[in-house]
């Protein structure tokens, strides 16, 4: 199969094209020709050996873990799917795999794609719908009628938020940059501010507090909470409660409890999928640099070859 991998650690220039032998097939999986897969920020960590002690890998590696397809084979127990059928799924990012031309799966991880999705939107929503959904509902215990502040809200996790915030009743602020504004307020939010200002001194008694990016943005995101506000950090695995605030981390591990319910958003017209680049299996490095630069409105997507 073609794949993009890594045989060391380090940026995107250490992404190389080329033939790797396919694992066999499992009698719970299912044998995928990948279409389309989503790159997310975590692809750029894992081929940097950042999370080595979370989520070790050994070379070559192939990364990516969101993925659209075909069925081409199935396991001999694996009994709700079938050959042809067009599927999407999130592969472990141990395993990784979804930057190749075809991957292995168990089938329990794969949800079927309705036909009025596209591979490239189906490849989009794994992570960054499933992220979302936990940020919110599970970590944030987001309720209708509360306030919400999304930080990076044209990204993929964020405008996922904004739609799903809103969609649950709460008034829903965001942040993204000024070429953005519109897109954001289309999805749903209620107020934006420019990011760049890092200005939030405006804002009091919000309820929660989605935050993908750490550090500054973070630490000015405390003064805005009420008391027993939270916060979920997608980035900050070590945040603590802080002054009668409640901070808590977002471990994302499998997106199969909620790929369902993203078609069924996605069937209702209640979710937006916002794509930002298509680029070929052959050109992943340049993928991973626009990945890299957290400047993406949407999804960065890789197309493998039919």
């Amino acid at each position: 199969m073609k794949a993009a991998m890594i045989s060391s650690f380090g940026g995107p220039e250490v992404i190389t094209t080329g033939e790797l032998s396919l694992p066999s097939l499992q009698p719970d999986a299912v044998h995928i020709r990948v279409v389309s897969a989503g790159l997310n920020p975590l692809d750029v960590k894992m081929i940097a050996g950042y999370l080595q002690q979370v989520f070790p890998v050994t070379h070559p590696y192939v990364p990516g873990t969101d993925f659209s397809g075909v069925i081409v084979a199935v396991g001999a127990q694996v009994q709700h799917l079938q050959v042809g059928e067009r599927v999407y799924g999130r592969t472990s990012p141990v395993v990784g795999g979804a930057f190749a031309s075809e991957l292995m799966i168990a089938a329990t991880e794969v949800c079927p794609i309705p036909a009025d999705m596209s591979f490239e939107q189906a490849a989009s929503l794994p992570t960054t719908f499933g992220t979302a959904h936990q940020a919110l509902f599970a970590v944030g215990e987001l309720a209708a009628g509360e306030r919400v502040l999304v930080h990076a809200a044209a990204g993929g996790v964020g405008n996922m938020a904004v739609q799903l915030a809103r969609q649950a009743g709460a008034h829903v602020i965001a942040t993204a940059s000024e070429r953005n504004v519109e897109l954001v307020k289309s999805l749903g939010a209620h107020e934006v501010i420019d990011y760049r200002t890092q200005d939030f001194s405006a804002l009091r008694d919000i309820d929660l507090v989605l935050d993908p990016l750490g550090g500054e943005t973070l630490e000015k995101s405390w003064a805005v909470l009420r008391a027993g506000g939270r916060i979920a950090s997608l980035v900050e695995f070590g945040i603590q409660d802080r002054d009668g605030k409640i901070g808590r981390s977002v471990f994302f591990v499998s997106a199969a409890p909620t790929l369902a319910l993203a078609v069924v958003h996605f069937q209702a017209g209640q979710l937006q999928i916002i794509t930002d680049s298509v680029y070929p299996l052959a050109e992943a490095r340049a993928a991973l640099e626009k990945q890299a630069t957290c400047h993406a409105r949407g999804k960065v997507l890789i197309r493998t070859p039919g």
